[in-house]
């Protein structure tokens, strides 16, 4: 399905284009570096010494292998320790020049010479040969047994091999009873995080960031700078950064990335290949991505996946409009998701549109870059990120002048806060934009606004909305409209709602309720009759015209 490890076609593959026989079987076996090896206290006792490749002792060891024959590489099958007390070798120069050059060939990870009889002292001919080749070369300056460290080497390996294995199967267990259970993504990549002990991050192939988990600090101080930091994962010069591959149905898609992993390497290999093994898994069952980190509809193949880039947009705007987390500690989120942030002007937008994919195509279509994501009730909001010297306003009303010229949406109004420099006021501003967007909504009426609608366009709209929750607010209207909610007739509300907002022009509500003249005076008369008010006079209109616009705010 996905993994670091390869398979036999793959490794002849990767043999063809030069990838070394050690790479492809450290993808999953577990190993001691040259440098843990010459650590143990065994080998201690034999006081080694390093006189060639020096710079090459984090070099993983696979196996132990004693050999003294000077065709040895031709036994090895990479990444072996190879032991030996140079017996064959002694008096012959060549031989020890084509035996260091025959390890080197088979890619062996050092070569340890136990001094005595056949080297009294480190042969220069071969210390030459294994520093122009960068193979670790070790002598022992004291009688040591073979034995003794094959044995302690192996078992350790052994070890490490049967705990990283136990691992890999006790954590593919665990995520697939979540993806069996019908557990989100977020919740299977918590708990790769937490196997993990660092931050996990998901992302595309262009690096976007798409999904993240583990503490929210260590995530942030991942994402501060991460497309460099990726990158240098990616080329394998970042320390204890494993990477695996998310793909399906021959189409590689994104990448998991453990951040920081501590622990055994090969453990960690195993672990990120369990883990990318069920995210490929819920995205082909249709799992519904939910997840707090990437942009907006559209990106990978599948609907799973764009979900996913569209919670993590989700995620990053319902965190900034809630508040609960400081507009600043969300900086990195938003650039590790692909928004400018640098010297950049924001436009919070908020829209009652329950399809944020539309909104998304059109910001590609006029090449505005933002972010957009449904919100908790249905409204989706968009943040442009402009370049200050572009102009927001009109930039904004081209936005929705194509946003109205698609299928079904003519009458769509894009609810607009002013633009805002500074990245910590955008929180303000998407409250705004989405206290505009509520007041619009509440006109139940059939005027029609204006494409772009702003804070100074609401009035008094806007300011019932803001008061609605207030018990006061919601005496007055229950006590103002009392002769009509007692025993509710919906066509009366209509028409009065109507007559109102129109101003009170007769003529224009007889025309938008399809009642003649004298019908629509009938009806008014009972309105009047039914609230003991006056719709002549100003002031009695006005109260009754506040009662309704906070009774439909409280009724959403």
């Amino acid at each position: 399905m996905t993994s670091t490890s390869e398979s036999p076609k793959a490794s002849e593959t990767s043999r063809a284009s030069g990838t070394s026989k050690a790479s492809e079987q450290q993808a999953w076996e577990p190993a001691l570096s040259v440098r843990q090896v010459l650590g143990l206290e065994r080998v201690l006792a034999g006081q080694p010494e390093v006189v060639a490749g020096a710079h090459r002792l984090d070099r993983p060891v696979r196996w132990v292998h004693v050999a003294e024959a000077a065709d040895v590489g031709v036994m090895l099958s990479g990444g072996e320790m190879v032991l030996t007390t140079g017996v064959l070798l002694a008096g012959d120069e060549d031989k020890q020049g084509e035996y260091i050059r025959s390890l080197h060939r088979a890619e062996a990870a050092a070569v340890v010479l136990g001094l005595g009889r056949a080297f009294p002292a480190p042969p220069e001919v071969m210390r030459r040969a294994a520093e122009r080749c960068g193979l670790p070369l070790v002598v022992l300056h004291r009688p040591f047994p073979f034995a003794e460290l094959t044995e302690e080497v192996q078992s350790r390996l052994l070890r490490r091999k049967f705990a990283a294995v136990s691992l890999s199967e006790a954590v593919r267990t665990e995520l697939t009873g979540l993806i069996t259970a019908g557990a989100p993504v977020q919740r299977i990549l918590d708990e790769v995080a937490r196997h993990a002990g660092c931050p996990v991050v998901v992302t595309n192939l262009a690096h976007r960031v798409l999904a993240t988990a583990g503490e929210r600090p260590a995530v942030d101080d991942v994402l501060r700078d991460w497309e460099r930091i990726a990158r240098q994962a990616g080329a394998g010069t970042a320390d204890g950064w494993i990477r695996a591959e998310l793909s399906g149905r021959g189409e590689r898609w994104g990448r998991l990335v453990l951040c920081g992993y501590r622990g055994d390497r090969a453990a960690g290999r195993l672990l990120a290949d369990r883990a990318a093994e069920a995210l490929v898994l819920h995205r082909m069952l249709g799992g519904d991505g939910t997840h707090n980190g990437g942009s907006g509809a559209g990106g990978g193949p599948g609907g799973g996946w764009d979900s996913w880039e569209a919670q993590s947009a989700r995620s990053l705007l319902t965190d900034l409009v809630s508040g609960a987390v400081p507009a600043r500690q969300l900086l990195p989120r938003a650039r590790a998701a692909g928004l400018p942030v640098n010297r950049r002007v924001f436009v919070p937008l908020v829209v009652h549109d329950r399809e944020p994919a539309r909104l998304d195509r059109v910001l590609r279509l006029l090449g505005l870059p933002g972010i957009v994501a449904e919100l908790a009730d249905g409204d989706s909001a968009v943040l442009l990120s402009l370049a200050p010297d572009q102009d927001a306003r009109a930039l904004t009303a081209h936005f929705a002048a194509r946003l109205r010229s698609e299928p079904d949406s003519s009458h769509t109004v894009v609810a607009a806060a002013d633009a805002r420099a500074a990245w910590d006021d955008v929180p303000a501003g998407l409250r705004e934009a989405r206290h505009v967007a509520d007041a619009v909504a509440d006109s139940a009426t059939a005027l029609d606004p204006p494409p772009v609608v702003r804070l100074r366009d609401i009035h008094l709209r806007g300011l019932v909305r803001l008061l609605r929750d207030d018990p006061r607010v919601q005496s007055f209207a229950e006590r103002e409209l009392d002769g009509l909610l007692r025993g509710p007739d919906e066509d009366l509300l209509s028409v009065l709602r109507t007559y109102l907002a129109t101003g009170r022009n007769k003529s224009r509500t007889a025309r938008l309720h399809h009642v003649s003249r004298p019908a629509l005076y009938r009806r008014l008369e009972a309105i009047q009759g039914r609230l003991g008010v006056d719709l002549d006079d100003f002031e009695q209109a006005a109260s009754v015209h506040i009662a309704l616009l906070a009774h439909d705010a409280q009724q959403g």
